[in-house]
């Protein structure tokens, strides 16, 4: 399938200038994303705890009689808690992080790693996240060239960089983020801009199912959940976005990558076998695999695909 350019503008015609343009947009978008990752799984925590305080308090209504509740009664609205506020703060001091104090990676190792007022040491995985941002945007526009490809692949790399961080530390794959991925997906691929429309569609059906039978042949088989319905969506997600040929290596590489993974754990780090490993990471890394290398995987065994 050919690259799409995109619209003719003076900077576009610099390979160089695209690429450092591209590692700044990602650094960005890595920042944000380190919100995303520490914010939504809250954020999440947050309207099951309202739900369920509005069941709770429907069944007390429902077995006793309603009484006019007193100002000191009724609950005060909770503070906003969402992606834009509040604004960010050290978890310890509370103090707000300035604007100097926020520029990607720079500033991290301005302060050295800690509050510039506690000195609360900041985690590294926020300038890593930040540094991956940038990096998967440089390799898309390295590898796809100025296209809508490059610009398309960077959304779908950049929310997979954010699953792979809220799964590692929740065992969560939000709907809000691969419901909208599998959408966005379908729509891409309207235009043709990874694959087809009929394998794209497929692909989701398929993505899906495929880890959902798994899924019950294994709670059958053993009598427990060996995985959750966000690794079905997520694998829809790329069957929307990179068609139904891709699936194979993105199941055979997760596993294997998995496997090693979590073999290597026990091994080395004396991890109990018991405790569930979050999947989503090992699929996002074998979808980032796919939507570079995976039409030359899939010609070992679809040699007559012609799309590829």
């Amino acid at each position: 399938m050919p690259f799409s350019p995109l619209p003719a503008w003076p900077l576009l015609d610099n390979p160089v200038a695209v690429l450092v343009v591209a590692a700044f947009v990602g650094l960005c978008v890595g920042s944000f994303l380190n919100v995303v990752i520490h914010r939504l799984p809250r954020m999440m925590q947050r309207a099951w705890e309202q739900q369920c305080a509005e069941l709770r308090k429907e069944q007390t209504e429902d077995s006793t009689e309603e009484t006019a509740a007193s100002p000191s009664e009724v609950e005060a609205p909770a503070a906003p808690y969402n992606l834009v506020v509040p604004r960010s703060a050290c978890p310890m001091c509370q103090h707000q992080i300035t604007a100097l104090e926020n520029i990607p990676i720079v500033s991290w190792l301005f302060l050295r790693g800690k509050c510039s007022q506690c000195g609360t040491r900041i985690s590294i995985r926020y300038p890593l996240v930040e540094l991956l941002g940038g990096l998967l945007a440089v390799l898309a526009f390295w590898f796809f060239g100025t296209s809508w490809q490059a610009l398309m692949a960077c959304v779908l790399l950049w929310s997979l960089l954010a699953l792979t961080f809220i799964d590692t530390d929740t065992q969560l794959l939000p709907d809000d983020i691969t419901l909208p991925l599998l959408w966005a997906g379908l729509l891409v691929n309207l235009f043709g801009v990874f694959t087809t429309l009929p394998y794209a569609v497929i692909g989701a059906v398929a993505g899906y199912l495929s880890l959902w039978l798994v899924y019950w042949a294994f709670k059958l088989l053993f009598k427990k959940e060996g995985m959750g319905y966000g690794d079905f969506k997520l694998l829809a997600a790329l069957g929307a976005w990179l068609g139904w040929p891709m699936l194979f290596p993105i199941i055979l590489l997760s596993s294997l990558v998995g496997a090693l993974v979590g073999i290597g754990l026990i091994l080395f780090r004396g991890r109990d076998h018991r405790v569930p490993m979050p999947f989503g990471p090992f699929l996002a890394i074998a979808g980032a695999v796919a939507l570079f290398f995976g039409p030359t995987l899939a010609r070992w065994y679809l040699p007559h695909a012609h799309w590829l």
